[in-house]
């Protein structure tokens, strides 16, 4: 490694409880994370599973963990998940901080691509994030679920020197003024993250709505993978990761049939005529948590 790319370091955070009996794979999201990072702070609550001890089985002395208490009572909107971001955010000393969440996956050939483009706009304040784009699996590990209801990019690095924060789980906000924040300007990462969550196993997926479901003021309603717009799914023809390769085996959905007596949401028709316009348009007509810059 060069004396430059020494001069960087990059931190990555992420948040978890629960992660065992959830269906993440979280252990396999952390060790694609040691590919790009220098130090890697989780943020644990207090759970009833084996989470730390698998975190710790990892073995990684880059790896730290701060142990955390939920707030119960926090159900509006998600914001308990914004508050344990912040808190491993809140930790993290490097140059950049690379936000990951336990279902998703950096592919080990992307990892020097992304190390690049941090080196590449570390001295450009122009650049306070990168953006990633999304491939996110769902009903087994062979679709991808492509439509508005899917973010396509989002921006999960952001500069450790700036005043920022996350309202929810998804997006950051920076505060550059005392009253008024503002998405961060960033720059493509030029690579894909690998979103699992929605191929865990259907009793998982289940499990994983009865216990969030409350943090949003939401019904935990069954989960039935089949239950989709059949429309959106295209096949995946890529290369999974390595590292998630043996999860996907043991603990993904091994195959998926749309129903096809299933009717379409209101908000699935809005999306399938957005769908048209965007063809028309060439254009991506998504909302975007993030000012793209050259």
């Amino acid at each position: 490694m060069s004396e430059t790319q020494t001069a960087m370091k990059v931190s990555g955070f992420t948040f978890l409880r629960n992660g065992e009996v959830l269906g993440y794979p979280f252990v396999e999201s952390l060790k694609s994370l040691l590919l790009v990072c220098d130090e890697v702070i989780v943020a644990l609550g207090q759970g009833e599973d084996n989470t730390r001890a698998l975190v710790e089985g990892i073995g990684d002395p880059r790896i730290r963990i701060i142990d955390t208490t939920w707030n119960e009572k926090m159900t509006d909107r998600g914001y308990v998940y914004a508050q344990q971001k912040m808190i491993a955010q809140f930790n993290c000393s490097g140059d950049w901080a690379f936000y990951l969440e336990g279902d998703e996956i950096i592919h080990e050939d992307d990892a020097p691509k992304i190390r690049a483009a941090m080196e590449k706009h570390l001295h450009n304040p122009e650049v306070e994030a990168l953006a990633f784009d999304y491939l996110h699996f769902y009903g087994c590990p062979d679709l991808v679920a492509q439509s508005p209801a899917w973010y396509r990019r989002a921006p999960r690095v952001i500069r450790n020197t700036i005043r920022s924060w996350a309202p929810d789980g998804l997006f950051w906000v920076v505060m550059d003024k005392n009253k008024r924040g503002r998405y961060p300007r960033a720059a493509l990462a030029g690579c894909p993250l690998y979103h699992y969550g929605h191929v865990r196993s259907a009793e998982k997926m289940n499990e994983k709505n009865r216990q969030v479901s409350k943090y949003w003021k939401h019904e935990a309603k069954p989960h039935r993978y089949n239950q989709i717009d059949a429309s959106i799914l295209q096949p995946f023809k890529g290369r999974h990761p390595a590292g998630v390769q043996q999860w996907l085996k043991d603990y993904a959905e091994a195959s998926f049939t749309p129903d096809p007596s299933y009717q379409l949401s209101k908000r699935e028709r809005r999306h399938r005529r957005m769908m048209v316009l965007e063809r028309w348009l060439g254009r991506d007509l998504t909302k975007k948590h993030y000012v793209l810059v050259d």
